[in-house]
């Protein structure tokens, strides 16, 4: 074994440890004995006695900078193990000086660092998400895929083996390309920024001999074997196992892969096209000098960058999840969520029930008013002079005194002013009861003092809310929300606040959002009426009418109004008086909001109570001077200070700028947010540094409010010298479950929390259960903490049904019996009762973030962030922490605001640390972690982040994050089980029995008879020709000439709608003579070659083909090049060419120049062309003789198409086939010679090419050809011809409905007064090979209405490559039908009908009905047993116009067989079938057929080809694509495909670039709640990027291809971990 000549004992401890780690991970059977060896022999590779000296030294990372998630998996273990000691010692020390002291908690951030140095030992790389403003260095070497490293089948592998025995083996591969591209480290800028200076190497060319890599590994250096295996081993992921032809490496030149930006050229694109039908290496010598395909064995074209990075996702992925998932998913109909099981070692509460705490009395004394307004009354009768207010300029410096005496006088001015002076001499507007908003800013405490207290004089209700600065302030409409839940009408505010207001042009105020009309009333003195003599305030004793209302903002972000009586507010300012011990006199110094919570109840009304100076330093002076309350504290000897942890952080940032400031005179310092977890470390670093300006320990106060319960407890100010209250320090993972457990053994993940001191005065308090009914939790529980209190919120104002749950709780114990009458208010503090009745919070309900029943706190989450060092990366006190709920769970997201300075790479790394250390500390995954551009968050008034507003715009998608980094993979852990194909025990034919004795009916269906008609004068009634003599259309062209010659057959409109050209059948016939007059003189052309027709849609294409049946030649139909985009489209052209082996062209002038032209000569070797004719002006010549075919078997044509897949297929279509698929065509469409049909196709192949060049001439009905192209310059042509020509058939693609759906959706108006009507269509068939696209039908027939088109018109046709014409929807079957079924069954082959709208389910059309002479079954592609019709299957088609087979060189006899002549494994083994490769079910339902039987209708679900197989599941990718558009408005279109197991989205962005980022997490979203599927990368492009093909479908293996050649230019690649 590897350990040769290696004393373990004698290893690093840190190779030793990694060792042990291995061999648990066996002895658990997480790894296979040979992924253990691999992995030992890795680990012990540089520590072997080397044996061969010879090799060169490994590659390094030499100065590459070493973080812990952004440094790539290194190539081998000598070089692994060397980092990871270099990255220790080079992390430059930052100074901590810049720390925000307010988060800092040494422990905290020791953890957060001791977690990253764990994960650092890890070093899992996380690949970089991919930007487009950033520039990268392209890999110089190797440019590809390695060689399939996977177990080759036996035919190839003999081969290969002898071929090419230098080949490399994918270690060696994966060493030089992470060696040689700058992007395998995820440094995603240039390797040169590292201080390399490694030239630049040219690349190399691949020869089918493999030159050695650079630099071969040591022996024993296995880089990455599992993964390798895993994300390598196919190229082109084949989903159809035993149908996947032979491939050959057939590669259009690198210029076609270069997509036609513009969908104006649509183009097919066989990317690097596999050609059916072809053997591998036999296609080489006749292509290869056209295609320079650099391949390595059979890898597809890939830069090592994109597959470098999906690489290293797939090693990230490779992390076992939290919880371990349990077995197999097993039960196929029910997909239910994978239930986390409680895990046994969960801790769980023990203590006894908790018993209600207590406050101490509230104690009466003699001199405490009846009403808050008779203190008022009272001292300014007799204090008049006493200062009651100072409030300071923007400096910090005092701008007025407003004393006891102006207080009253100007309070009872606006009492009268309120009553008696708003309206008219008789009308009252205000009534006391009344609500008022009171609008004030923060910098003007006088007026919102006066405002208030004469609020409560006049007895109508003050409703102070913020000043609203725009229409759209974040959270406007909610404020709106509480004015109107409130009744409110009229706004108080001062003049200068007015005129700041945002106005209307008109100079009105602006109605705001969601606001009720408000009438504002300016409260400016010179605007009051001094009352009369005789008029007094009524001042009556405190009762329970509401005093007045609080706003309170939910976690859901709605604005709710607290109403506080008069009796609570006087009782509540008794017991702060009490608890503080509150003297008359005394100074207090505000920093709080004065309009709400602790800076109303201390510093307005209990202030007033106690005759108190207060002191308000608005927080706009704070963000100038934060030292201005520490200064105003030492001035103004303040025995009070209320303040939040912001406050004492900033006062600590800029305590040197000031040496001489006492605090001495304080004795209490009330820190208003002690409960949150950072505060203990706040108020410790603040005491350390004001200790020497005389702040004494005992005086910080932390206390606990809520809105609801107002002061739920505060610390009382201490004894000097008294020792102080001990500290909590809990267990994370125990507070998670909700459980107390003192934390001893991993400080890591432990918090500490200090007490907010003892219950309130005459208050009792309890803590119950958070969600449920309000059970007393035990004492080691962590709950709710509830509280009676004479001194508390009553309700909600307006909303008495939200009311109840929150203010008349009655606590019931473990049995369920309420323990009292009395009724508590719940709080929103989360916490718990410690020693000695203190009361400690962990957190708030609206912080709570509930994670597969586990609890993690908003706060907690914040504090980790920033102890993980965000000094260059984000602003501290701007980060976002919410849950949105996805796929059943509650999933966290963290936003924080990005600073300008910060790079790509810092922001990166930051937050690829945050995320471990959120998952070391917390135990709990990240969904998503996004970073925004500076002050781009809403704001609260106060400066905070809004956070419910952040989650809105998350939500939309209009947060425009710069930087995001998505988690589902490791977050998720409750997706449902990958489901395992059971074994079949039973055989096929059983199961067909089983079926049948269950009622099921076998999925099968047909048209209706083919017949033949024998009556000759019904034949000259129908101006037929007679079907028994001609088996030819050569036959039936030459009878039309002779009986009709002058029936038009064919009209080609130009774009103005004009006729440009028409044929008769003489003209027709005239015109294919002299084309057949010309192939046969030339020589070198024989019967039986094959004949390119390259011809824009026309007549010109009719007479050329015709022209060839006529010299016995086989024609081929090739779209032509697009002129503009020659790169793109003409590699196709010559493809088809060469493997058709086409002895000649037929053209116009204009394209021959083309094909011949220099820059034809750019894309393709324009020597090596066939011979071209010019079919524009020929002689008129007649050939000797016109050719007969000798059987009706002979090929009439070649039909070339490539599939979506980039599959190019010919297949060969005989003169019996072409002649039974018109004459069901005509059957079906009831066609004759006085009919007009109207054709929008393209007219190259498939259903297309038979209506455009064939069916008239069987027929005898006139064709309207319209090509499709005309519709890009005038949009109305194809529905004016059918206005104008009054068309009853039309026959269009899904491109040009999709054109007039929205080119002229808007403009039907115009339309119906230009006479354009469409009531004379009775069907409009959509042409295609895929599922009817409903919504689009939908669309067009709604908007159409108006123009008369009838609903019941549009319907579909479904062909496919074995059969060109399954279904048509003709003028006798039903209406086509629709069906909605569950998709959840789909993905289990099972077909379940739900009712419309039911969810998950998916609407799905008829296809059209089934041709005469056609007969399907649905057949399960592995067994090839039929199936019944509740199971989705494989149609299969019989019938006579199948094609004969794929055109191909070497007859490739096996595949030949498979596909177009192959029997049922049982049931009807005689019949030969062609399997479509589509997937399909047939349904019977109510309707009957022309028959009189029930209709059997079949539908259509998707190419199976095109299927993902993912977690045992089969998706079809439309479903996927069409949850995507709906997922934001900027997504345009979107296509999906896999890459070794990875869901990889591709989204165009119809909106700006920086909207690109806000796709991401909703195209996740969507995918995860509606396919129950991670995607792994999301990849958002530029419009038009997908590429289509001619008929409208969208090719997604081409796309696949150009994102592993890196060919995209994407705007941005996100990695979702």
């Amino acid at each position: 074994m590897a350990e040769r000549g290696v004393e373990v004992s004698a290893l690093p401890a840190e190779v030793r440890e990694q060792l042990a780690e291995l061999d648990l991970e066996l002895s658990e059977g997480d790894i296979t004995q040979k992924g253990y060896e691999k992995k030992r022999a890795k680990l012990l590779a540089p520590y072997i006695i080397q044996t061969q000296s010879d090799f060169p030294p490994p590659p390094q990372f030499d100065g590459q900078d070493p973080g812990p998630s952004t440094a790539a998996a290194p190539s081998n273990a000598s070089s692994s193990s060397s980092s990871s000691r270099h990255r220790r010692t080079r992390r430059p020390h930052r100074s901590s000086g810049t720390r925000d002291e307010r988060y800092r908690s040494d422990i905290h951030t020791e953890a957060v660092q001791a977690a990253l140095a764990k994960h650092k030992e890890e070093k899992m790389a996380l690949p970089m998400p991919t930007k487009r403003r950033s520039t990268y260095v392209q890999s110089p070497i190797d440019n590809c895929t390695p060689p399939d490293s996977s177990s080759s089948s036996d035919d190839e592998g003999g081969a290969s083996a002898g071929s090419n025995e230098q080949q490399q083996s994918p270690d060696s591969w994966m060493n030089s390309s992470i060696h040689g591209s700058s992007t395998s480290s995820s440094s995603a800028s240039s390797t040169m920024s590292h201080g390399e200076s490694r030239p630049p190497q040219a690349p190399q060319p691949q020869s089918q001999h493999q030159v050695p890599p650079p630099h071969p590994p040591p022996p024993h250096s296995h880089s990455q074997p599992s993964a390798l295996a895993e994300a390598f081993a196919h190229a082109r992921i084949v989903t159809r196992t035993g149908r996947e032809p032979p491939a050959s490496a057939l590669g259009a030149d690198g210029a076609a892969q270069a997509q036609a930006r513009s969908r104006g050229s649509r183009v097919d694109l066989p990317s690097n096209v596999v050609v059916r039908g072809m053997s591998r290496g036999q296609s080489r010598s006749s292509m290869m000098e056209t295609a320079d395909v650099r391949r390595v064995g059979k890898g597809v074209p890939v830069s090592s960058r994109v597959s470098t990075k999906i690489q290293q996702l797939l090693n990230t992925l490779k992390r076992p999840k939290r919880p371990p998932l349990s077995e197999f998913f097993m039960d196929d109909q029910e997909e239910i969520v994978e239930v986390p099981r409680p895990d046994p070692n969960t801790p769980k509460p023990e203590g006894r029930q908790i018993i209600p705490v207590k406050g101490e009395p509230l104690g009466v004394v003699s001199n405490w008013p009846p009403a808050l307004q008779a203190a008022l009354a009272r001292w300014g009768a007799t204090q008049g002079k006493s200062p009651a207010l100072t409030a300071l300029d923007i400096t910090g410096k005092p701008l007025y005194t407003l004393t006891y005496g102006k207080l009253w006088s100007r309070s009872v001015k606006l009492a009268y002013t309120l009553l008696n002076k708003l309206g008219t001499k008789n009308e009252q507007i205000l009534k006391p009861g009344d609500r008022v908003a009171l609008v004030y800013p923060n910098s003007d405490p006088g007026m919102f003092w006066v405002a208030f207290y004469g609020c409560l004089l006049a007895e109508v209700i003050p409703v102070p809310i913020e000043v609203p600065l725009s229409r759209k302030d974040a959270g406007s409409s909610q404020v709106g929300f509480l004015l109107g839940s409130c009744g409110v009408g009229l706004a108080l505010t001062s003049e200068i606040c007015l005129k700041g207001l945002p106005k209307t042009p008109t100079g009105e105020i602006l109605q705001f959002k969601g606001w009720p009309r408000l009438k504002w009333v300016i409260t400016d003195s010179k605007y009051l009426t001094k009352p009369s003599k005789d008029w007094q305030p009524h001042i009556p004793t405190a009762n329970t009418d509401t005093a007045y209302i609080e706003y309170k903002a939910s976690k859901e972000g709605t604005v709710m109004g607290v109403a506080v009586s008069k009796v609570a507010m006087l009782t509540h300012c008794q017991a702060l008086t009490q608890a503080c011990n509150y003297c008359e006199g005394e100074t207090l110094v505000n920093v709080l909001d004065f309009k709400k919570d602790m800076g109303l109840w201390h510093g307005v009304l209990t202030s007033v109570m106690n005759r108190i100076h207060t002191i308000s330093v608005p927080y706009a002076v704070m963000k100038a001077c934060p030292l201005s309350w520490v200064q105003r504290v030492h001035i103004h000897k303040a025995r009070v200070a209320l303040v939040k942890c912001r406050d004492l952080h900033w006062a600590m940032m800029s305590h040197r700028e000031q040496r001489d400031i006492s605090l001495a005179s304080l004795r209490m310092l009330i820190v208003a947010d002690g409960a949150n977890p950072w505060s203990v470390s706040s108020c410790d670093a603040f005491l350390n540094v004001f200790q020497a300006h005389g702040l004494k320990p005992e005086v910080i106060c932390p206390c606990a409010t809520s809105p609801e319960a107002m002061t739920v407890a505060i610390r009382r100010p201490g004894v000097p010298g008294a020792p102080l209250p001990a500290r909590a320090i809990l267990s994370m993972t125990g507070l998670s479950h909700g459980v107390i457990r003192v934390n001893t053994e991993d400080k890591n993940s432990a918090l500490t929390v200090q007490d907010v001191g003892h219950v309130m005065p005459g208050a009792l308090m309890c803590i119950v259960k958070p969600d449920g009914p309000p059970m007393l939790c035990k004492t080691d529980e962590i709950g709710e903490i509830v509280v009676n209190s004479r001194a508390g919120g009553n309700m909600y104002y307006g909303l008495s049904g939200v009311t109840k749950n929150t203010f008349e709780v009655i606590p019931v114990n473990a049995s369920g019996a309420p323990i009292g009458e009395i009724p508590f208010v719940r709080s929103g503090l989360l916490g718990f009762v410690g020693p000695g009745s203190l009361i400690f919070v962990v957190g708030k309900n609206e912080g709570l973030l509930t994670v597969s029943g586990r609890r993690h706190n908003a706060d907690d989450l914040v504090a980790t962030a920033l102890a993980v060092e965000p000094v260059k990366t984000v602003y501290r006190g701007r980060i976002a922490v919410f849950s949105v709920t996805v796929f059943y769970d509650e999933r966290i997201v963290i936003v924080a605001e990005q600073r300008p300075d910060a790079s790509e790479e810092d922001s990166f790394q930051w937050m690829s640390r945050v995320l471990q250390a959120i998952d070391s500390i917390h135990q709990v995954g990240l969904y998503c972690l996004a970073l925004v551009p500076a002050n781009t968050l809403p704001k609260t008034p106060l400066g905070g982040i809004h956070i419910s507003e952040t989650k809105q715009l998350f939500l939309e998608g209009s947060l425009h994050p710069c930087n995001i980094l998505m988690c589902p993979h490791t977050c998720v852990t409750n997706m449902p089980k990958p489901r395992q194909k059971q074994p079949v025990g039973v055989g096929p034919a059983s199961i067909m029995v089983g079926n049948l004795v269950a009622g099921k009916r076998i999925a099968q269906a047909a048209g209706r008879d083919l017949g033949m008609i024998e009556d000759q004068d019904l034949v000259r009634k129908l101006c037929m020709w007679p079907t028994m003599m001609h088996q030819f259309l050569t036959e039936a062209l030459q009878w039309r000439a002779q009986t009709d010659p002058d029936h038009v057959l064919y009209v080609l409109l130009n774009a103005k709608g004009v006729a440009v050209c028409t044929a008769t059948c003489v003209q027709l016939h005239k015109r294919a003579e002299k084309i057949a007059a010309a192939l046969m003189e030339r020589s070198g052309i024989n019967t039986g070659e094959n004949v390119v027709l390259l011809y824009p849609p026309g007549i010109d294409l009719i007479a050329a083909f015709y022209g060839c049946l006529y010299a016995g030649c086989i024609p081929v139909t090739v779209r032509p090049p697009h002129p503009q985009n020659l790169s793109a489209t003409l590699p196709t052209v010559r493809m088809i060419i060469d493997v058709s082996k086409a002895a000649c062209i037929l053209t116009t002038q204009v394209l021959m120049k083309i094909l011949r032209s220099k820059e034809a000569a750019v894309s393709v070797n324009i020597k090596t062309w066939p011979i071209i004719i010019d079919t524009d002006d020929l002689p008129r010549k007649r050939p000797p003789t016109i050719y007969k075919p000798p059987s009706a078997e002979m090929i009439a044509y070649l039909d070339f198409s490539v599939s979506t897949t980039g599959m190019l297929t010919g297949v060969k279509i005989s003169h019996a086939a072409v002649s039974a698929l018109c004459r069901s065509i005509k059957l079906q469409c009831e066609l004759y010679s006085s009919r007009q049909i109207a054709i929008c196709l393209d007219p190259y192949c498939g259903l297309g090419f038979v209506l455009w060049c064939l069916a008239s001439v069987y027929s005898g009905h006139q064709s309207i050809l319209i090509p499709p192209l005309e519709l890009e310059s005038s949009l109305s042509l194809w529905l004016s011809t059918l206005s104008q020509y009054r068309i009853r058939d039309t026959f269009c693609s899904y491109s040009v409905m999709e054109l007039c759906t929205k080119g002229l959706g808007g403009q039907t108006e115009i339309l119906k007064t230009r006479g354009l009507n469409l009531a004379c269509v009775r069907s409009c068939v959509v042409v295609a090979e895929e599922r009817p696209r409903l919504a689009l039908t939908q669309s067009f027939s709604k908007l159409f209405k108006d123009l008369g088109l009838s609903s019941r018109a549009v319907s579909t046709a479904f062909g496919s490559r074995v059969n060109l014409a399954i279904c048509l929807q003709g003028t006798t079957g039903p209406d086509p039908s629709t069906v909605y079924v569950d998709m959840k069954s789909l993905r289990h082959d099972r077909v379940r009908l739900v009712e419309r709208g039911a969810p998950q389910s998916l609407p799905l059309m008829e296809s059209g009905t089934i041709l005469p002479g056609v007969r399907v079954i649905i057949v399960n592609p592995e067994t090839r047993g039929p199936l019944g019709d509740s199971h989705l299957g494989e149609i299969w088609v019989h019938s006579p116009h199948t094609a004969t087979g794929y055109y191909t060189i070497y007859g490739e006899e096996s595949l030949q067989a498979d596909h177009f002549n192959t029997k049922l494994s049982f049931g009807d083994p005689q019949t030969l079938w062609a399997r479509t490769g589509y997937l399909g079910f047939v349904k019977r339902t109510e309707l009957t057929d022309s028959s009189g039987d029930r209709h059997d209708a079949l539908f259509v679900v998707g190419s199976l080809d095109e299927t993902l197989e993912l977690r045992g599941l089969r998706y079809h990718p439309i479903d996927i694509e069409t949850s995507v558009c709906r997922a934001h408005r900027g997504i345009g279109e979107s296509a999906v495909f896999t890459w070794t197991n990875l869901l990889v989205v591709v989204s165009e962005l119809c909106g700006s670039e920086q909207d690109a980022l806000d796709l991401v997490p909703l195209i996740t979203n969507v995918v995860l709640e509606e396919h129950h599927l991670i995607v792994g990368v999301v990849v958002i492009v530029d419009p038009g990027v997908i590429p289509i093909n001619s008929r409208g479908e969208k090719q997604r293996m081409h796309l696949r291809d150009s994102f592993l050649a890196d060919q995209l230019d994407p705007i941005y690649v996100a990695y979702n971990m």
